[in-house]
This record gives C-alpha cells, structure tokens and sequence, in this order.
C-alpha cells in the first residue's frame, strides 16, 4: 500500500470501516437466526432400537432435509421424558412437542371411542391404514383435535398383539389365563381388554415391564412381538401365545398450539417426515413379525397357537355387552368392517 494515492487509501478504509460495519449489524441477526430453530421433544416410551424409534429417527432425517435448520428435534427413548400415558397431558401444558399416543388413550377422553380398542376389530394391517386413512379417520382427527387439543398426524402400525408369560403354561382359551398378572397400560380400556382375554389385569407403565417379569411382579404382558424382541422381553419369559387379539397401532401426535404455530410450509415439512417415519417403521415392524416366532424359539421360547375362535368370541362378546358398547357412534361399527372392501 506504500504506493496508493491518499484518496485511494481514504476510499479503501472507508470500505473497510463500512465492510466491518455492516458484519457486526449481521452477526446479531445471524445469531438470531441460529437460535430460532423450533424445539421439538418427541417422547417414546420404547427403546430406541424398536421400529416406532427407528421411525422417529427417520423423522428427523426427513425434516431437517424438508426444513434445515427450522427445528431443533431431541428423540427420547424409554419413557425418560414423559411416562407412558402421561404425553396427552405434557403436549397441553406445552412441554411437549410430540408423543405417541394410543386409542385407548384417547378412548380415555372420548368414550365412544372405545370402539376403535376393541379386540379382534380390525383384520390386518391393510384395515388398521384402511380405517383411518379415510372418512373414519379424518372425522377422528378432528375430533381428536376440536376435544383435546392435539394434532394426530396418521395411525402407524404396531404390531398383532399376542399374550407373552413368564412361565410355560397350557393355554388354548381364555380360561387358561385366569388368575395371571396380565401387565396392561393403565387406561380402562386397555385394562378391560386385560380382563377380556382371561388376565387379572394389572396397570403398568411399559418401561417398568422387565424388572416386573425378572422380580415376578407380573406374570405376563400382551404385546407386539417386533416390541418385545426390541425390548428383550425373551431373557425374562417362557412363553408366546399366539392370540393375535389386537391389530394395534399408534398416533404420532404433536401439541395443538406447537401444530397451529407452524407456517403450512413447516406442517408440509413435518406430514412429509412423518409419513416417511411410519412407512419404515410399517415396514419393518411387518418383516420383524414374519421371523418372529422362529426368532422366539431360537432364544428358548415357547410358542403356542391356541383356539383363537375361542378368544375372539369371548373378547368380543365381552366389548358388545360392556358399558363401552353403549357410548359407540352409531353405524360406526357396521363402517369399520366396510373400511378397504
């Protein structure tokens, strides 16, 4: 610079002093910018090696590509977060973003809903997508929405629910199961299902389930196997029995005010990730299911079919003659099994 004219060096450090000007009126923004990303919790109760985990974390892999750096998403495994039963209740308070929530525990909040946790009610997994991709969801999404306060985003698919015991034991009907410890999630209608398939139903929060089957607490559980293959249930029981009463599913579900502050760009993003989430986690729990028994078997487990004409009759007929069956929307049933034909 020895050699620059005094009115060259005058204009270059007046474009230094305007360059360095304008960097530290950015930075402010710019650091606004980077602490605008939206947090999002997401509390599961399963472990993070389950499909429904596996789902969430294809989630967040799809939205941060959809909308980078619009959210800050924190994935927490095994109920650390929030207890199972307890998310519809933090995403109200707002200190939650997103849970998965099952029917029953909507059912909890909207009695003629105990419809959709009936036993043998849906087919396959075909009927559970056929059921609330359509009219029946869309009118249980709203309602979902107008009377708690909360977004569903679609039904995933979980698994055919089967009955795992402790101990070995002959089980071809109901009966067989009376008397047993039967760990249930604690909402009514999960407990009356209990009941249903011949168990004396106990309320249990999921993340509780193996040291209650190690200490003896419980004698059994009902679930998908995918779940308890994910969980390591097999170290800790004897027994599968193949009831198959409950094609199950889950909503992923985020906070009604979280939902309606998002731009429709943000909710493209995140309907987009999610469907993305459950078509790995449909996927997956479908290919664990067809090697499941061999899987069971291979670790010392029993397993059994029994008479399940027996069990649907029984836990059928159980649900039509209750309390629930009284609150069901008219026509609502003869609707579910037209859903997909």
């Amino acid at each position: 610079m020895t050699g620059m004219h005094a009115s060259s060096r005058r204009r270059f450090s007046r474009r230094a002093v305007l360059a360095t000007a304008t960097t530290a009126l950015a930075m402010p923004f710019v650091m606004r910018m980077a602490r605008a990303a939206i947090p999002l919790r997401m509390s599961n109760p399963g472990p993070a090696d389950d499909w429904q985990s596996k789902g969430f974390v294809k989630f967040k892999e799809v939205l941060e590509q959809e909308a980078p750096g619009a959210f800050d998403v924190q994935i927490h495994y095994n109920g650390t977060l929030f207890a199972q039963g307890t998310e519809i209740e933090a995403m109200q308070r707002g200190n939650l973003e997103l849970g998965v929530i099952t029917p029953q525990d909507y059912a909890a909040l909207i009695p003629e809903y105990s419809i959709f946790t009936t036993g043998y009610i849906y087919r396959d997994a075909a009927h559970l997508d056929a059921v609330f991709d359509g009219d029946i969801g869309a009118e249980y999404k709203a309602r979902v929405a107008k009377d708690v306060g909360v977004q569903i985003l679609r039904s995933q698919y979980f698994g055919a629910r089967h009955v795992i015991l402790r101990q070995a034991r002959d089980v071809n009907m109901p009966k067989d199961l009376a008397g047993l410890k039967l760990r249930m999630p604690a909402a009514e209608s999960w407990l009356f299902l209990g009941n249903a398939l011949g168990g004396n139903a106990t309320p249990l929060a999921f993340e509780e389930i193996y040291l209650a089957l190690q200490t003896g607490t419980i004698d059994g559980l009902e679930n998908p196997l995918p779940d308890a293959m994910a969980s390591k249930f097999y170290e800790v029981t004897q027994q599968v029995v193949l009831t198959g009463h409950l094609i199950a599913s889950n909503f992923p579900t985020v906070a009604g005010k979280f939902w309606d502050g998002l731009s429709p760009e943000l909710k493209a993003a995140v309907d987009k990730a999610e469907a993305a989430g459950k078509k790995l986690s449909d996927e997956g729990v479908a290919a664990t299911e067809k090697d499941a028994k061999a899987f069971f078997e291979s670790k010392g487990v029993k397993v059994t079919t029994p008479d399940v004409a027996a069990f649907r009759d029984e836990v059928q007929k159980k649900f039509v003659d209750s309390d629930f069956a009284k609150n069901w929307p008219p026509g609502m049933l003869e609707r579910i099994n037209k859903a997909g034909t």
